[in-house]
């Protein structure tokens, strides 16, 4: 293709395009928290601190091909940036055992998704081992998903499911000067 036929912006531009307004130095920046997966486990931590999570689930219809899960959770990060204000960054379980080859290539495409969206939009990522946030959580590297739950609800949280307190676990080890980064 020839370079002529290549629409050029700064040909254009009267001085180089803003890709991001930076946020006021008062402002703290939202943190996600995602634990991937078909159903993610999510928190965030908005700009004035509050703490929301949940569940959502990226199973495709029977009518969908496998792809059309990782554009939903394309356009559900995208919303979720644009509802908190903008992400100043973003954790997620980092999983190096699975139980099958699927949940492998399943989890696999997710982070692959979220790192490919994180660097189009310069948000600083971060893979977090599981042993870590269970021994933040519960004291134990190897805590099974009873003990996550029962270590986040005497936090105050009402996680739904192991999906929702691992995020939440996770989110507070982003955010606690003691336990994680800031």
């Amino acid at each position: 293709m020839a370079t002529t036929t290549l629409p050029s912006i700064t040909r254009r531009a009267t001085r180089p395009p803003v890709l991001h307004q930076p946020a006021p130095a008062t402002a703290r920046a939202a943190v996600l928290a995602l634990d991937l997966g078909t159903t993610t486990g999510w928190a965030l931590r908005s700009q004035d601190g509050a703490i929301t999570s949940g569940t959502i689930t990226f199973k495709p219809s029977r009518f969908e091909g496998g792809g059309m899960r990782f554009l939903r959770f394309r356009t559900w990060l995208a919303e979720v940036a644009t509802l908190s204000g903008g992400l100043g960054q973003i954790v997620f379980e980092e999983v190096r055992a699975h139980a099958g080859t699927d949940a492998a290539h399943i989890y696999g495409g997710f982070l692959a998704h979220l790192s490919a969206w994180c660097e189009e939009r310069g948000i600083p990522y971060q893979g977090v081992p599981v042993g870590t946030i269970k021994a933040f959580a519960t004291g134990k590297g190897n805590a099974n998903k009873a003990a996550m739950i029962s270590a986040i609800q005497a936090r105050g949280f009402r996680p739904a499911d192991d999906n929702e307190a691992d995020a939440i676990a996770l989110l507070l080890w982003a955010t606690d000067s003691r336990g994680g980064r800031a």
